[in-house]
């Protein structure tokens, strides 16, 4: 069972800064952060150290912290895709 309340770390390593698209930080009162880029083509996917997805991309790598357990129940519980901002 998947617990709800995990924190979950991440980071994104790009090769050089032409597949950064934009980088976002508001000095709003919501503070929002957005970081997008481009990985690529997928090259591969791997769990390291059990705990730890990885996808490498032509243009770099994205790690997160989601257990192949975590990854297997969201499927199994029928999680519908969502569009950017939470919209169907």
């Amino acid at each position: 069972m998947v617990t709800k309340n995990l924190e979950h770390a991440f980071s994104i390593e790009f090769k050089n800064r032409r597949p950064v698209k934009y980088i976002f930080v508001s000095d709003e009162a919501h503070e929002r952060v957005l970081f997008e880029g481009s990985l690529g083509k997928l090259l591969g996917m791997s769990l390291v150290e059990g705990d730890v997805i990885e996808l490498t991309g032509v243009n770099g790598v994205l790690r997160i912290s989601l257990t192949r357990e975590q990854i297997e129940e969201t499927i199994k519980s029928g999680v519908e895709p969502r569009r950017r901002g939470g919209a169907p």
